[in-house]
């Protein structure tokens, strides 16, 4: 044996009996939640999540009724303004250029925030709303809003035009709670708390709804927010439940994820890459998270406007 053969041989008896190739990173855990706030930092009244494009979490009712908080990523919250009078808020949007709207359910009204500034003020106003609930957002910034009328199980939908004019474009409906507009624009998806029905609506030209027909029906428990992925995954709070549940496209639940809490009112897409899933959860009035699959519309939205 030659010296260089020698020596490899004495070498490789040396190595370990196994050698490992290339591990790869262990693959990301999906749809699992985890708290992102402690219990108690915001009121039983947290609703309304919404992220901005920096990948801040705000959701309404952070220490006190009647405020916006602001949760960075990490977790850490902040009053991020307090809102004038009596007014509450509900449903939290951005538009593509980052401002603010919030539905202020006391005094019927939507209010605009500019985000550097955080001056408020009252976008569209209407005495005919029982209350602005939750919020959708076009591509172009039109507004629409749920109003029910918990009292007597009925509800409504309005669309509240960029120059604030409001126009009634759905009636006669059941207490009219989660919403969002489908990624291809063409389609208002709206949700029946008590009656646990889906109806979606062709969105007309001028911005009418037409064409109302059922998308999904639910056997038991209630209805809150919910928010399209940009795969056209409908993600739903279950209130009562203690689940978001995943429909498909075609109004088929695929997936049921466990918030850690009987009571989610609302959800929202965010984090660096919009696949990160924060959802308000009553029950321990906190934040919590779960990473996904596919981003969430509106945060590609906001990434195409940069």
């Amino acid at each position: 044996m030659n010296c260089s053969l020698r020596t490899w041989t004495i070498a490789l008896a040396l190595l370990p009996a196994s050698l490992p190739v290339f591990a790869q990173p262990p693959a990301e855990e999906l749809y699992t939640a985890t708290p992102l706030t402690q219990p108690g930092e915001f009121t039983p009244g947290i609703e309304g999540p919404a992220c901005d494009a920096a990948g801040n979490v705000f959701a309404v009712n952070f220490a006190r009724e009647g405020t916006i908080g602001r949760v960075t990523p990490q977790g850490a919250g902040e009053v991020f303004i307090s809102l004038p009078g009596d007014s509450v808020g509900n449903g939290i949007r951005f538009d593509a250029q980052g401002v603010m709207f919030i539905a202020d359910y006391v005094n019927h009204n939507v209010l605009r925030v500019d985000p550097k500034s955080k001056q408020i003020e009252v976008l569209a106003h209407n005495p005919h709303m029982n209350q602005p609930n939750d919020l959708a957002i076009t591509a172009e910034g039109v507004l629409y809003a749920s109003d029910p009328n918990w009292g007597d199980g009925t509800g409504q939908v309005w669309r509240i035009d960029r120059d604030g004019k409001t126009t009634l474009v759905a009636e006669a409906m059941g207490t009219t709670n989660g919403i969002d507009v489908s990624p291809d624009g063409r389609t208002l998806y709206v949700n029946e708390s008590v009656q646990r029905n889906v109806w979606a609506f062709t969105i007309a030209d001028d911005g009418a709804l037409q064409d109302k027909r059922l998308f999904a029906k639910f056997p038991d428990h209630g209805f809150d927010g919910m928010r399209f992925d940009v795969n056209g995954n409908l993600y739903i709070t279950r209130y009562g439940k203690g689940v978001v549940a995943v429909v498909s496209p075609q109004g088929e639940v695929v997936r049921e994820i466990d918030v850690l809490g009987a009571k989610p009112s609302n959800i929202c897409f965010g984090g660096p890459d919009g696949r990160t899933a924060y959802v308000t959860e009553v029950e321990h009035t906190r934040l919590v998270q779960f990473r996904v699959e596919h981003p969430g519309l509106e945060w590609r939205r906001q990434q195409k406007s940069k």
